[in-house]
């Protein structure tokens, strides 16, 4: 079974960075390997590789080294994409850093339910198990998550169609004290 991809799709929308992603997977299929001798399979392989990365991002986000992002010269050159004009990439770079920046505020275990489960596509059984917690758990972080995104989105900015009918939005000023 090849988890290297949904792996890393998974830990790069964690943590937000394709570099440390990559990182992250090598740790995981490491611990993967270490531990391949206690996998009991009471879950998939892929839901208890999902598990152990989870825990293998929460650790990496609690570091100190995850608060300085250096962003790499591939990473950037990934961003361009030629169909688009500089003003609708600008667009969806800032709705995209609005998204990003919600979701990285979320506490843990509500990023982790969001993630794996509105991103992944993992059902709610398979979140449970991987955050280590009941299905009504699960169900009720992801509840609470989508609810701190929607609230704190609706409060950073203001959503309208174009002419077109593409949905955009504007970054709402801040009041700084």
């Amino acid at each position: 079974m090849e988890l290297r991809g949904p792996l890393r799709r998974f830990l790069e929308r964690y943590v937000g960075h394709s570099a440390v992603a990559e990182e992250l997977v090598q740790d995981t299929l490491l611990k993967m390997h270490q531990g391949w001798s206690s996998y009991e399979g009471r879950a998939s392989v892929k839901t208890w590789a999902f598990a152990i990365a989870s825990r293998v991002a929460a650790d990496h986000l609690r570091s100190p080294a995850a608060r300085q992002r250096i962003i790499e010269i591939d990473e950037v050159a990934d961003i361009a994409d030629p169909a688009l004009s500089a003003d609708e990439r600008l667009v969806i770079d800032e709705m995209n850093a609005c998204v990003r920046q919600v979701i990285d505020s979320l506490p843990a275990p509500y990023r982790a339910a969001l993630i794996l489960h509105d991103l992944e596509g993992l059902s709610a059984d398979q979140t449970a198990h991987i955050s280590g917690c009941s299905v009504a758990a699960a169900k009720i972080r992801l509840h609470r998550a989508r609810r701190r995104l929607k609230d704190a989105l609706g409060d950073q900015c203001s959503f309208y169609r174009d002419t077109e009918s593409v949905l955009r939005c504007d970054r709402r000023a801040t009041v700084q004290g």
